[in-house]
């Protein structure tokens, strides 16, 4: 008989919605903020930043980097209300998609391999609604291309009866 393992299940504070509104714009990449991270793996800041920091190899640039003062600034004038920026001394860590995959290696935790399984699905549903969103795009514009000569015929007429009307 096969046995499945059966993993605990991801509380519903870390849903694909929820995580959806914690991933971030920035520089023209999808990433997240060393804090929303740490909250959603159930450890500090410190922590997680500490065992980033006892992996260094395994983050490189392109996988986490610190925000500059300009990018801080940005992001806390977006988010004016929020009170979570309190006290912050230093400069938080963003993570990429690859540098979140790479945390739950380092945090060698249940509970972070399956966040991070729930974050990768997110990431995955992010592309596709983009991917979507182009191909609707797409379509629209060649149908807009396709009866734009009707469509150039109707507005005329169309035009010209709102004239008379309004005469």
């Amino acid at each position: 008989m096969h046995q499945t393992h059966q993993r605990p299940r991801v509380p519903e504070s870390v849903s694909i919605e929820v995580i959806e509104k914690k991933i971030l714009l920035i520089g023209g990449q999808k990433v997240m903020l060393d804090s929303d991270l740490a909250a959603l793996y159930g450890v500090t800041t410190k922590r997680l930043n500490e065992q980033v920091r006892r992996n260094l190899k395994r983050f490189p640039a392109d996988f986490m980097y610190q925000l500059s003062q300009e990018e801080f600034a940005s992001l806390k004038s977006h988010f004016a209300t929020s009170s979570s920026w309190g006290g912050k001394r230093t400069l938080p860590y963003v993570f990429t998609e690859q540098g979140i995959a790479m945390l739950s290696t380092v945090l060698n935790s249940d509970r972070a391999i399956d966040v991070n399984i729930q974050i990768m699905r997110t990431f995955v549903k992010l592309r596709e609604m983009m991917a979507s969103h182009k191909d609707l795009a797409k379509k629209l514009s060649d149908l807009e291309k396709k009866y734009d000569g009707q469509f150039q015929i109707v507005y005329p007429v169309r035009d010209g009866c709102l004239c008379t009307i309004h005469m």
